[in-house]
């Protein structure tokens, strides 16, 4: 047996290990006041703070972008990094500090002092920190019970037995990760909107079913599973890393990577490198702005990402554009990408599109059978493939001289160069009289009396190769085309419409305007500007028609008609549709109406290069798709039919709907979009009731139903504001308080206190907080207006309204969700 050590050497044995515990760190209890710095130089600091058996560590890491400066992170032993307080855009220099401060806040403080990141748990009653095996940065109370944790602030990284919610994100440069609530989908964007993966739980797994609180986490073998109550007591299998079940592995983790790709590593023992088993987007060129602006990914892990740009700016050739051609390259185009056009054209008027377009940088044809045609007009990135069928171009400046191919003057004499030159000209001239001979010849004998083939064929011709630009008809076509104007669709403010058909068997509804004020040179300005209004939520202009006195404008044709005869009883529907009787909207496409509307509004308000203003904004004038997608018509006929400046107008001028029109119609006050608020606000109310506004009842007690709603409205019964046909439906009363709060606040009699049309959209999706809107005061159409012109002069379109209703009620005001949270 040895012989025992001497007391005197054991206890000095013991104060040697508690030194060496006492310098490793605080393997345990971070107390309070600790601090960490990148250098440790200062004796009230130490290197770092490990977890009980030395697996994490908390320390200072040079950044990857820039190695001068310093990340605070939990990092895994080896010096894989798994958290950084505040995240990869948190470096600091290298006098920073990380402390837990006696109040028990955390924070990253730079070396000017200056504030980088903060834990924000000084009122919470932290007593110490204690970094866990599992990674897991804690601050804790008297009794160790968790106050904040790093597991529920995750910045790119997910270490195994990690949860993550739909309430969290990852976070890499442009790049984000979330899971959707609903369904538990895997969602990755750039930038936050574009959404470039959105896939869900493993495809061997079926349920139809909405997700409560879904939870997403690693295992250790290797599985990355998904977790709900509403998914049963086993979690369901989103993926498989190549090794699960494997032996042998130190640490898993899933991260969000700088280059916009979710992946799963492993580390196994004895080695600090990690090793890919998973990835999200199996191609990487799939990754949205992988290759940067104007960058083309061909999957060559050499190529830079920086992007490209054009030799020459574009605005620098004034207009002398050319297309370059890429062959098997696609630009990457994801919803909702409001940098994209779609249309359904050939490749050839997909490329003549984007060279006419001011806008446009770049244009894909598919070509894959679906017929879609991308015109993109800010962010470009491409993908390049020898399997992919699409052509894609980008605009360029066109060069003044073309360079000669190499070698092509080598050893030519002066003479017969010339010589060459006129013979391939002769040739080439000689070539076309022939084949415009033969054209004309066999045109003549067989087509020069086919109504199928005549005069029309170059129209349709232009508008199926340039369909960027209205096709002009004439008076003789669309004469021909109504059959003699036979079948009225409806009748309206600008003119009567008339059902169709083209030649090329194209339905269209065909608008025989009234009133017209215009020479034929202005007539067709304001063509091409309305022709030039593109969205999804706008009737699509097709042509026109100026001869002589005649002044058409030929549109798509909306099978569904207008609004009015689906939400109107048929003694109310003053439409003239054919249809004898009104049909019944759910509530679902109703409110999807009411926010495709207002998109449309917004687009002519806010995003046209010049403000249109409607004017006559009525349930008549929204068309309904195949799909009851809405369409707002007659945009851009108000300054049609009156030239002069639209700002003001008197009552003899005015060409609206009576019931629609805003009180500042009939003071001859100035005109501005917030009419069209005024006009939009009476029908959304009408979308909801399935009644005219102005219609009164003994139901409503003889009160006009805008007055009666908001009397409901306040007792807290929008049951009874609703429409009486939808009460059996299962209704979404969010959606419906929304609506009826929205429109209340769009009919004020205040300009400046109705909301503009992008505020609306907003306050429809949920998007911004409504406040309770002041009681709206409806005046008759054709009334006198009890307000003054100076009063009408306020701030329009600020969203702070203070407006007392009352002695008994305070000032009200509509903000953003985003300004109350601050």
């Amino acid at each position: 047996m040895a012989p025992l050590l001497p007391p005197t050497l054991l206890l000095v044995l013991r104060l040697l290990v508690l030194l060496l515990f006492s310098n490793a760190g605080g393997a345990g209890a971070i107390p309070l006041g600790s601090v960490l710095t990148p250098s440790n130089s200062s004796s009230s600091s130490s290197s770092s703070w490990s977890s009980p058996n030395g697996t994490f560590s908390v320390r200072f890491v040079p950044s990857p972008s820039h190695p001068s400066l310093f990340l605070a992170s939990i990092v895994f032993s080896g010096g894989l990094p798994v958290w950084s307080a505040g995240g990869a855009s948190a470096a600091v220099d290298s006098s920073a500090s990380l402390s837990l401060l006696p109040d028990g806040d955390l924070r990253l403080l730079n070396g000017s002092g200056a504030l980088v990141w903060s834990s924000n748990t000084s009122s919470l009653s932290v007593s110490s920190a204690a970094l866990l095996d599992s990674g897991n940065l804690v601050l804790q109370n008297a009794s160790d019970s968790p106050l904040w944790q790093s597991f529920e602030n995750p910045t790119d990284t997910l270490v195994q037995s990690q949860n993550f919610t739909s309430a969290a994100s990852l976070v890499s440069g442009p790049y984000s990760f979330s899971l959707l609530r609903s369904s538990g989908n895997l969602t990755l964007r750039w930038n936050g909107t574009v959404v470039y993966f959105n896939e869900g739980y493993n495809a061997s797994f079926t349920a139809n079913r909405t997700l409560s609180s879904p939870t997403l986490f690693l295992q250790s073998n290797g599985i990355l599973s998904l977790a709900d109550a509403a998914l049963g007591s086993s979690p369901v299998v989103v993926a498989y890393s190549s090794n699960y079940g494997e032996s042998g592995i130190t640490l898993r983790f899933v991260r969000l990577d700088p280059d916009g790709n979710l992946r799963v590593y492993s580390v196994s023992g004895g080695s600090s490198a990690p090793t890919e088993q998973w990835s999200a987007v199996a191609d990487q060129c799939e990754v949205f702005a992988y290759c940067g602006n104007m960058g083309v990914c061909s999957a060559d892990p050499a190529d830079p990402r920086q992007g490209c740009r054009p030799r020459t700016p574009l605005d620098d050739c004034r207009a002398n554009w050319t297309m370059l051609e890429l062959e098997n390259t696609r630009f990457l185009t994801y919803p909702p990408d409001v940098a994209t056009e779609q249309f359904f054209i050939g490749i050839t008027a997909c490329r003549q599109n984007c060279l006419s377009g001011q806008s446009c940088l770049a244009s894909t044809a598919l070509a894959d059978g679906s017929g879609f045609c991308y015109i993109v007009v800010d962010f470009v990135s491409g993908y390049h493939s020898a399997a992919l069928p699409s052509t894609s171009y980008v605009k360029v400046c066109a060069p003044e001289e073309p360079n000669p191919p190499p070698g092509a003057l080598a050893g030519a004499q002066p003479g017969t160069s010339k010589l060459r030159a006129w013979i391939v000209v002769v040739a080439v001239l000689c070539t076309l009289l022939a084949l415009v001979f033969c054209e004309s010849a066999l045109w003549w004998f067989f087509c020069r009396n086919s109504p199928k083939y005549g005069p029309a064929s170059a129209q349709y011709a232009l508008l199926e190769y340039a369909s960027g630009a209205p096709v002009q008809f004439s008076y003789r076509e669309l004469d021909r085309s109504t059959k003699g104007f036979k079948e009225r669709l409806g009748a309206g403010g600008f003119g009567s419409v008339y059902r169709g058909t083209l030649a090329n068997r194209t339905v269209v509804a065909v608008k025989q305007l009234e009133g017209i004020e215009q020479g034929e040179k202005q007539f067709r300005m304001e063509v091409a500007t309305i022709s030039s209004t593109h969205h999804l939520n706008l009737v699509r202009l097709i042509g026109f028609c100026s001869e002589g006195r005649h002044r058409l404008l030929v549109y798509e044709f909306m099978k569904n008609g207008s609004l009015d005869r689906f939400i109107f009883s048929e003694q109310q529907s003053s439409s003239s549709s054919s249809s004898s009787s009104s049909e019944n909207l759910p509530w679902k496409t109703r409110f999807s109406i009411a926010v495709g509307t207002a998109r449309g509004i917004t687009y002519l308000h806010e995003e046209c290069r010049d403000c249109i203003i409607h004017c006559d904004i009525k349930p008549e004038n929204i068309l309904l798709d195949d799909n009851f997608s809405a369409k707002v018509s007659d945009f851009g006929l108000a300054k049609l039919l009156h030239p002069k400046d639209h700002r003001h107008r008197t009552l003899t001028s005015v060409r609206g709907t009576r019931g629609y029109l805003a009180p500042e119609w009939l003071a001859n006050l100035p005109i501005t979009s917030k009419s069209d608020v005024y006009s939009y606000g009476m029908v959304l109310l009408e979308i909801v009731s399935g009644r005219r506004n102005f219609d009164m009842s003994e139901e409503t007690g003889r009160k006009k139903f805008s007055v009666f709603a908001y009397e409901e409205f306040e007792k807290g019964n929008l049951r009874s504001v609703l429409d009486k046909k939808i009460y059996n439906e299962e209704i979404d009363m969010g959606q419906v308080e929304r609506a009826v709060m929205t429109s209340f606040w769009c009919i004020q009699e205040q300009p400046s206190l109705r909301p503009s049309m992008s505020r609306v959209v907003q306050m429809l999706e949920g998007v911004m907080e409504i406040e309770v809107p002041p009681a709206p005061k409806v005046t008759d159409s054709l009334s006198p207006i009890p307000y003054s012109s100076s009063s009408v002069q306020a701030a329009e379109g600020s969203l702070s309204i203070s407006m007392k209703r009352s002695a008994e009620k305070p000032s009200l005001s509509l903000i953003s969700s985003e300004q109350s949270s601050a």
